[in-house]
């Protein structure tokens, strides 16, 4: 029910990618073809077909409300959020407004939030498992969300002790479950954006938007 590519055009002037799965593109062994990332299209008539299957089994009643930070520039692409999901599903929605990030934290911590919320993530460092356990396995510090799934937290633990191709596939089959039950839903990833002087060159970004200095060299 959410239009990314529409919201990163219009709202973002194309700064951000539409997601294609739980963690980032800058990565080694990043997947743009996980298995289960469909459900990231934008498609209307199938997102109006489950929430009629789902509204059978418990009627919605009320406004879907999306709570951000007024202070981190979120308003905009949360309105275009919810506008996407009200003009899609025919449902009331809207962002809800925090005053600051702290209060936020506060109610996502103590699972408070009325409805859903804004989260974003940087990984500390270039791996797949630094962006999928930190957030989703059942006891990981930011996974506010609450999703708890052994299964999930078994293949990221053999993951560990493999390497390679084997262990990059165990991190897929642990993607593949968050595809299934969707605690948290992907929107974009950030771009980079960057200008620099004529007279320097080979100016790069790295995994996590910062120059790489040691690489720059002066004309």
């Amino acid at each position: 029910a959410v239009d990314r590519d529409t919201i990163v055009k219009t709202i973002f002037n194309g700064t951000r990618t539409p997601s294609k799965d739980f963690t980032a593109p800058t990565l080694e062994g990043y997947d743009a073809n996980v298995s289960g990332n469909d459900v990231l299209t934008y498609n209307p008539e199938k997102a109006k077909e489950l929430w009629a299957k789902a509204d059978a089994i418990s009627p919605w009643d009320g406004s879907f409300t999306i709570a951000y930070n007024a202070d981190g520039g979120h308003k905009e692409w949360v309105d275009a959020t919810a506008n996407s999901i009200k003009n899609t599903l025919g449902i009331e929605a809207e962002g809800d407004a925090y005053a600051d990030f702290k209060s936020l934290l506060g109610d996502m911590k103590a699972g408070t939030t009325k409805g859903g919320f804004r989260q974003g993530w940087q990984g500390d460092y270039p791996s797949l498992y630094n962006f999928l356990f930190p957030t989703y396995s059942s006891n990981a510090s930011s996974n506010y969300a609450g999703w708890k799934n052994a299964e999930f937290d078994k293949y990221l633990s053999d993951s560990l002790s493999a390497s390679g191709t084997e262990a990059l596939d165990l991190q897929y089959k642990a993607e593949e479950l968050l595809f299934e039950d969707m605690p948290v839903i992907p929107t974009w990833y950030s771009n980079t954006n960057g200008a620099w002087s004529t007279k320097v060159s080979n100016v790069q970004f790295t995994w996590n938007s910062t120059v790489n200095y040691f690489a720059i060299t002066k004309n």
